[in-house]
């Protein structure tokens, strides 16, 4: 019997890859920085869901998801996470406000890295960035695999910004000895020419300010302010996409440490006197990671789920 109920879950499996609305695309998240990341999901209104919206993710370890076809929304990292005697569940940084490891629609309290996708959008694209317009708290890169097109490659911000982020802008954790997160400008100070609202609602009279240029220069990739499009949207076909957290081994979430590690911010120029961020060059000259997902990677996490709501385990 558990042969043959293995065999009619991959049967419907496979029908749903083949249809339309059926698992068309899979996110594996991948944690590589030396503490425990709790992932976020947010799907787009009309949008089906994904088969989590939170889960943990440990050091050293990846977690694959499948999406439907279409799907939109975003993810992020949250991090310092506990829970408390009553169970309530509350992170310093990214939290979703749930008070539960899932983010149940939710989405991440600023400032929080995000990743955003489009699925299947215009032309049969995909749309993703990754935006620091929400501030930022965590290095994290998007790495395309198997897709095609002129504009499918890696995007994100390696480097670790906390260390390097102007006063008035830092998170510090509740002890105060540490950079746990950057607000936006626009988080900071509430104003139309950092949030791009108002009489600075378009994309003439919204220009970069000197804080998105800040990111922009650490994460040239990266969506800095809202209508940072040009250099930041990435589209590809058939792509299966890899989300790592920490990509730079050397990566550490403590500011003392990033202000003294070669590998987020040097401050050593070159003629204009601006920072160098070393490390930046991952997204341009990394080789992709070995094809760790696809239909194979979203059977197993598919099955799983189809199995527990035939059978109710």
């Amino acid at each position: 019997m558990a042969v043959t109920g293995t065999q009619f879950l991959l049967a419907i499996l496979n029908l749903l890859l083949l249809v339309p609305g059926g698992f068309s695309t899979s996110f594996t998240f991948v944690n590589k920085c030396d503490f425990t990341v709790w992932p976020g999901i947010l799907s787009n209104g009309g949008v089906p869901p994904l088969l989590t919206t939170g889960f943990s993710l440990q050091s050293g370890e990846s977690k694959t998801l499948p999406a439907p076809a279409s799907w939109g929304g975003r993810f992020w990292g949250r991090t310092l996470c506990s829970e408390d005697s009553t169970g309530k569940f509350s992170c310093a940084t990214g939290d979703c406000g749930s008070n539960k490891l899932e983010c149940a629609g939710n989405g991440a309290t600023p400032p929080a890295t995000l990743a955003e996708f489009t699925l299947d959008g215009s032309g049969g694209l995909d749309f993703f960035d990754v935006s620091l317009v929400d501030g930022y708290n965590l290095p994290m890169i998007v790495v395309p695999q198997g897709g095609s097109g002129d504009n499918c490659t890696s995007t994100g911000c390696v480097v670790d910004l906390n260390g390097a982020c102007p006063s008035e802008l830092r998170v510090t954790s509740a002890d105060g000895r540490e950079g746990v997160a950057c607000k936006s400008a626009c988080d900071a100070f509430n104003q139309p020419q950092y949030c791009c609202t108002g009489a600075y609602q378009t994309p003439d009279t919204c220009q970069p300010s000197m804080y998105s240029q800040i990111f922009k220069k650490a994460c040239p990739r990266a969506y800095s302010y809202a209508y940072d499009d040009k250099t930041s949207t990435f589209t590809c076909a058939s792509a299966d996409y890899v989300i790592t957290f920490c990509p730079s081994p050397n990566t550490s979430q403590k500011s003392s440490e990033a202000q003294n590690s070669p590998a987020t911010a040097n401050p050593s120029s070159g003629g204009d006197g601006s920072m160098v961020y070393e490390g930046a060059s991952l997204i341009q000259t990394d080789a992709a990671p070995p094809r760790v997902v696809g239909v194979s990677a979203i059977s197993t996490v598919a099955i799983g789920w189809l199995w527990q709501q035939m059978f109710h385990f």
